[in-house]
């Protein structure tokens, strides 16, 4: 069974740092695009950054400049690298990826269970 695991949130105060962790794990044929989304309360689901298999990067106007996403091809893992956080970026961080599981055979989206980042003013 493919599963996807964040890691790495919590409460920063406003300025501080915080990298988050995404870990997938079971038999995977291979990975393409992973990326970074968050709901903040009462709020959609938006984009944070994604990252594709070749390493090109996308990121939202509202985090350019201060948060940086990266992946580990070997290790099937995800990062997000949160600089200068504001109150604003309080929300549930998800990560999701686009692979092909060995036993199904085509791509498909897959995504985390979540994790609180709540940024203090």
């Amino acid at each position: 069974q493919v599963q996807l695991v964040e890691s790495g949130g919590g409460l920063v105060q406003a300025g501080g740092s915080l990298t988050l962790s995404c870990a997938a794990s079971g038999s995977i044929v291979s990975i393409s695009d992973m990326s970074w989304y968050r709901q903040a309360p009462g709020k959609q689901r938006e984009l944070v950054a994604a990252i594709s298999s070749g390493g090109i990067t996308h990121y939202a106007d509202s985090v350019k400049g201060r948060f940086t996403i990266s992946r580990d091809n070997d290790k099937k893992m995800e990062y997000l690298q949160m600089n200068s956080l504001k109150p604003e970026d309080t929300a549930v961080y998800y990560c999701k990826a686009v692979l092909k599981p060995l036993h199904v055979g085509r791509w498909s989206d897959y995504w985390g269970q979540g994790t609180q980042v709540t940024v203090s003013s």
